[in-house]
């Protein structure tokens, strides 16, 4: 039912557009750049939840550790583009990425698995494959602590001036409230764990508390073909409009941008120049499904941080806007954890396995049920496992090794427990072929067990395949 569902609405979806884009025509939407003498207002009424923070309001010593890490994973390789699959196919994204954060810890968009490169985490095992490596994912860890007290400090900060109704605010005096930092000038937090929060806030540091970071990185100059942003004309894009997948509801993300800008590549600065410099990275932003309100396009310079607080990744889409430079970004996002995480479908493993039961001599192998529910819960973990961690891992995880083996272990005993729930599905087969099984309960079984086992074939072709 889920499936259809979101089907349906992908359908609507690509039929608004389809119908938004005849409308248009050759006529684009107007959008605003700071440039624009309305900007500020449509910022304050229509794209409240953006918050901006200038470099110069980050510690130093922090955006000297993040823009080594950058380049140290960029030096190692570590950056690597996705195949994501659309509407049943397979596409290479422009942007090369990598996933760092909790260990065991994944995100999934656009049909594909992310593993995270655990940063170094207290109680953990986790060898690098070079000192270097090791200091960048501790870089970008307490980068993550750092964006985390901002989105806390942005958050409270916007429910205050709602609370006391203050609408005559200009969004850049917000701002400035917002840029106190909470820690010295040239420091950074230790752990997240040691921020104060009100218990009436605990929301809000659980929708602040990110648990990674997807980490992108592109030069267009080596980029043979862009997409051009099709409602406003705001040229070149990294990134379609999109809404980020598989997060928290309501939660935060924080983004840290890194151009490599140098002498060769400066803002223009001609009056005569309408819209948004193409030579300068911006992030763009539309209310989703609105050809009423302009859009965004705010220019993003090295250091620079925005935060989408609250509801604004449902209520708005936003794009990333190529500029002429190479660019970083560190994404960070409280990642919806509840079927994502090693210890989630370890658990399920553990789950289904209890249906398993060993003879006095150890290799016999029984099921202690064959009721419908016990046999279908079963499956489906196996479906499970093997379609959303093993071979999603092993289509395109294994080019983590670059950085660390932690996922070998965890996978080798996935693959253990999969070999196992593969004997469970034949001794199901097996004890469906017996005679003396009632036949009521037998078509049952065949009715909930039937479905899963064509699904897995089904994905198996599909895997193949790819």
């Amino acid at each position: 039912g889920g499936t259809m569902k979101r089907r349906a609405g992908e359908r609507e979806k690509e039929l608004k557009k389809k119908k938004l884009l005849e409308e248009l025509g050759e006529n684009r939407l107007p959008y605003l750049t700071p440039a624009d003498a309305d900007f500020h207002q449509l910022w304050k009424t229509k794209y409240s939840k953006l918050i901006f923070r200038k470099s110069d309001t980050v510690p130093e010593e922090l955006h000297q550790m993040v823009q080594e890490s950058f380049l140290t994973l960029r030096e190692h390789n570590c950056f690597f583009q996705d195949l994501v699959r659309i509407k049943g196919k397979d596409f290479l994204t422009p942007v090369s990425r990598i996933l760092i954060g909790n260990p065991g810890c994944t995100y999934k968009y656009l049909n594909t698995r992310l593993f995270t490169v655990p940063w170094p985490t207290e109680g953990y095992d986790i060898k690098y494959c070079s000192p270097q490596i090791h200091d960048a994912c501790k870089a970008l860890m307490r980068l993550n602590d750092y964006l985390h007290i901002e989105a806390v400090k942005a958050l409270q900060g916007q429910n205050l001036f709602e609370n006391k109704e203050i609408k005559d605010t200009a969004v850049i005096d917000r701002e400035q409230s917002f840029a106190t930092s909470l820690t010295e000038p040239g420091s950074v937090s230790k752990d997240q764990s040691s921020v104060c929060v009100p218990e009436d806030d605990r929301s809000v540091k659980n929708r602040t508390s990110y648990n990674l970071t997807l980490l992108n990185y592109m030069d267009p100059l080596q980029m043979l073909y862009l997409k051009q942003e099709p409602y406003f004309g705001m040229g070149n894009m990294a990134v379609s409009w999109h809404h980020d997948e598989n997060l928290v509801e309501r939660s935060a993300v924080a983004v840290y941008s890194y151009s490599c800008e140098d002498s060769s590549v400066e803002e223009s600065n001609e009056q005569e120049l309408k819209g948004r410099d193409p030579a300068v990275w911006h992030v763009g932003l539309k209310v989703a499904w609105d050809i009423e309100t302009p859009g965004l396009a705010m220019p993003l310079h090295q250091g620079d941080i925005y935060l989408m607080l609250d509801d604004l990744n449902m209520t708005h889409q936003h794009c990333v806007l190529a500029g002429l430079s190479p660019r970083f970004s560190s994404t960070h996002r409280v990642a919806d954890s509840s079927r994502g995480t090693l210890e989630y479908i370890l658990g399920q493993c553990e789950l289904a396995l209890q249906n398993l039961q060993t003879g006095s001599d150890s290799m016999a192998l029984s099921l202690k049920s064959l009721e419908a529910a016990v046999v279908k819960q079963a499956e489906e973990i196996h479906n499970e496992v093997e379609f959303e961690w093993l071979r999603q891992f092993w289509f395109q995880g294994k080019r983590y090794l670059k950085c660390t083996d932690w996922w070998l272990k965890p996978m080798a005993k996935l693959e253990e427990f999969w070999r196992k729930m593969e004997i469970m599905t034949s001794l199901v087969l097996s004890e469906i072929r017996k005679e003396q099984q009632i036949e009521e309960q037998r078509n049952e079984t065949i009715s909930c067990f039937l479905p899963l086992l064509k699904e897995r074939q089904k994905l198996r072709k599909e895997w193949t395949a790819r």
